[in-house]
């Protein structure tokens, strides 16, 4: 059986971060593992406190999954301080995994802060050039780019500017944008443009998690980049349209879909 490994911060109401990430890979047909980077309090409304795992205990868990099991790719969440990024950083250039998406994950879906505001440059130093396919939101690629993004033409231009900071491919999602959920792959040579028609709902805590986690699963299954991708967007996709009413805030995605309707 394939493997995908996360290493992400935890979300204790279940529809974010880790268990996500796991739901995810469960779903799509690859076996799960995790690194817990950050013990997060949150739940569809509402960060209430995050407590952050020590570098030493994040490299421990990195190390224990590679000197044991075969990781055919890894997903990379929300890393909240220089110190976390270093670890990760250090272990990910040891083990040099075949796949590594990231997922620059700077706010909660309720727009609380969840990476410290001077990690950037670390992040962009350490973190983006190990990135098979780096995966930011409208507003996260504004801040690695240092760019206002309004048009898909921006959100080519940041492609290729965050691109030439080692990613080797960048995924801009268009979830923020108005009109369809565009979103634009720069593969380091050409654009792809994938565009679904966006569902009216306010249950989606977690999307970018799910989808980060379920293009490694592809990855990890042998997709080549550009069809874990396409698939990646139809698996959240259907999670969205299934979305579960659950909190009572911004509600998960259904990850079984396939199994079960809401």
């Amino acid at each position: 059986m394939k493997t995908a490994l996360t290493i992400a911060g935890s979300d204790c109401s279940g529809g974010a971060g880790i268990q996500a990430d796991i739901k995810t890979m469960s779903a799509i047909g690859v076996f799960g593992m995790s690194v817990i980077v950050s013990v997060v309090a949150e739940n569809t409304s509402r960060v209430i406190s995050i407590e952050d795992v020590s570098p030493k205990v994040i490299a421990d868990q990195i190390d224990a999954v590679f000197e044991d099991i075969q990781v055919d790719a890894v997903k990379v969440g929300m890393l909240s301080t220089p110190a976390c990024m270093e670890a990760v950083a250090q272990k990910l250039n040891q083990y040099k995994p075949a796949h590594v998406v990231i997922d620059p994950v700077m706010y909660a879906k309720n727009g609380c802060p969840l990476m410290q505001e001077d990690a950037i440059d670390t992040l962009i130093r350490t973190v983006v050039p190990l990135a098979t396919l780096l995966t930011p939101n409208i507003p996260e690629a504004e801040k690695i780019a240092g760019m206002a993004i309004r048009s898909v033409e921006d959100m080519q231009q940041a492609a290729r500017k965050i691109a030439a900071m080692g990613a080797k491919a960048v995924l801009v999602k268009g979830g923020h944008a108005t009109g369809d959920a565009q979103d634009i792959l720069f593969d380091g040579t050409t654009f792809h443009s994938y565009t679904k028609k966006r569902i009216q709902t306010k249950n989606t805590h977690g999307t970018g998690c799910t989808l980060s986690s379920a293009i490694a699963s592809y990855l990890a299954l042998g997709e080549s980049l550009e069809s874990a991708v396409e698939k990646a967007k139809d698996y959240v996709t259907h999670a969205i349209e299934d979305a579960l009413d659950i909190g009572k805030g911004y509600g998960p995605t259904n990850h079984f879909f396939a199994f079960h309707k809401a």
